[in-house]
């Protein structure tokens, strides 16, 4: 299998990423280190390490990017299985067996997460810790596909996939190429599954570039959800029902706007809300909803409590997950 490990100016973090490499008890690998033109000592660590440890090779390119860094890396690799990793995180010792063993197991699934620990403790916002319970909640390519327009069901660096699914590539579409990646091959009808094991140490850095370039900002992780909705679950209507217009309900709104879809409804518990009209939509109760079909439903809550107690009253009424409705953060 081949290891996908793009590197610019990492020179702080990646011996002891390369270090989990080498400890890990599947020895059969390949690791692609593609250096992005860093600018301090990454290719000399690289280059020193690949002296040591044949199964690394070190690819150097100008600077072009993580999208370009990631799909130049990809013709690299040459295993039928590739996994990624980055070059601040750290591998639990036994994350590529047990995900290899995970995809013999299965042959439906196009490739396996794993849960994560995000690191180090102290610099963890109780955001990203309910983000990390969240993502750790989830675990099986049934779950993965339920929840993957909630937040991006499953962290980049700890998918492993069939060449199936890395074939697909990256894009530079202006939000995040690792969401869109698993959105579109959702959408293609590939599974990807969960190893329910914490094998991979996710370092949180406020420099970090999911911190600092605007592709990872939350609108256009919202903008992300809304194309691959409109092209997806709602690409044979204009009109959707709109469960919800707290922050979450009114940005999605925005931005299915921008692509021609307008909500006929909107679904509100707020008795002060109910008869109104937003933007053309009028605020119903609960209990319209079955009178508003064939209309499919988003549900735009951000707490998983209340997507639960949701998720409960539309099966009531008879309403199917993924085919009449999607839960939508």
């Amino acid at each position: 299998m081949s290891v996908l490990l793009p590197a610019w100016n990492a020179a702080s973090t990646l011996r002891p990423c390369l270090a989990s490499l080498g400890r890990q008890t599947l020895v059969d690998w390949e690791c692609v280190l593609l250096d992005d033109d860093s600018t301090d000592d990454t290719a000399a660590i690289a280059a020193d390490h690949a002296r040591r440890d044949a199964r690394l090779r070190v690819v150097s390119r100008p600077h072009g990017g993580i999208v370009a860094a990631l799909n130049e890396g990809l013709l690299h690799c040459r295993a039928p299985l590739v996994a990624r990793m980055d070059a601040d995180d750290l591998m639990h010792h036994d994350r590529l067996a047990a995900q290899v063993a995970a995809l013999e197991q299965d042959a439906t699934l196009a490739a396996v997460g794993c849960h994560v620990r995000l690191f180090p403790r102290a610099s963890v916002s109780p955001r990203l810790r309910e983000y990390e319970a969240w993502i750790n909640g989830l675990g099986s390519a049934d779950s993965v596909a339920r929840d993957a327009f909630v937040e991006c069901p499953v962290a980049h660096p700890t998918l492993m996939m069939r060449r199936e699914m890395a074939d697909l590539g990256y894009r530079d579409v202006g939000w995040p190429e690792d969401y869109d990646l698993v959105l579109r091959a959702l959408a293609a009808g590939l599974r990807i599954g969960v190893v329910r094991r914490r094998l991979l140490a996710w370092r949180h850095r406020p420099d970090s570039l999911s911190r600092r370039d605007e592709r990872y900002a939350v609108a256009r992780f919202t903008d992300c959800k809304a194309h691959h909705l409109a092209t997806g679950f709602l690409a044979d209507d204009a009109r959707y029902v709109l469960w919800g217009y707290g922050r979450t309900g009114r940005e999605l709104r925005r931005a299915l706007a921008a692509l021609g879809k307008t909500p006929s409804h909107i679904v509100e518990v707020m008795p002060t809300r109910i008869g109104n009209t937003i933007h053309g939509a009028p605020v119903v109760p609960i209990h319209a909803l079955p009178a508003l079909a064939p209309h499919r439903i988003v549900v735009s809550v951000a707490r998983a409590g209340p997507r639960t107690e949701i998720r409960a009253a539309l099966a009531a009424m008879g309403f199917v997950d993924g085919a009449d409705y999607v839960c939508a953060a």
